[in-house]
C-alpha cells in the first residue's frame, strides 16, 4: 500500500453496501480518463486496474455487471464479500496527468504501468482471474 502513495496514488472513494446493492462513493476523479486505480481493504492491495473511461463509469460496471462481464461479475462478487462481513473496501486511483512523452507520443501512464504493479504486488484479486 505505501509503494502506491508513495507514487502518487490516492484515496478518491470506497465501496458501500445498501441492502444486496453495491455502491460507489467517489470523492475525486470520477470524470477522469485513463486512470490506474487500485481496491484497498485492511491496508491491502486487493485489485489493481486501468480504464481509459470515466473512472465513474469504470466503477459503474463493477457496481452493475452485465451477464458477460465475467470481469466486473467476479469483482462485485469479492467486493460484496467484503463489504457484508463489516470489511471496508477503498478505491486509490493514480491519474493521467498528460505529462509523459515518448517521442511525441502520449504515454498512457496506467497502461504502462499496471502490468508491472500486478506482478509486483501480486494483488489477491488479480490472480483470481478478474
Amino acid at each position: 500500500m505505501e509503494r502506491l502513495t508513495n507514487m502518487g496514488f490516492r484515496h478518491v472513494g470506497k465501496w458501500e453496501i445498501n441492502g444486496e446493492k453495491l455502491l460507489f462513493n467517489l470523492d475525486a476523479c470520477a470524470d477522469m480518463k485513463n486512470v490506474l486505480y487500485a481496491f484497498i481493504s485492511n491496508n491491502t492491495v486487493m485489485y489493481i486496474g486501468k480504464t481509459t473511461q470515466a473512472l465513474k463509469k469504470r466503477m459503474y460496471g463493477y457496481q452493475n455487471p452485465g451477464p458477460t462481464q465475467s470481469t466486473n461479475i467476479k469483482a462485485n462478487g469479492f467486493i460484496t464479500d467484503k463489504l457484508t462481513t463489516g470489511t471496508t473496501v477503498a478505491i486509490y486511483a493514480l491519474p493521467d496527468n498528460g505529462l509523459l512523452h515518448y517521442g511525441g507520443f502520449h504515454v498512457n501512464l496506467a497502461a504502462g504501468l499496471e502490468d508491472s504493479i500486478v506482478a509486483t504486488l501480486k494483488p489477491t484479486w488479480n490472480k483470481m482471474g478478474i
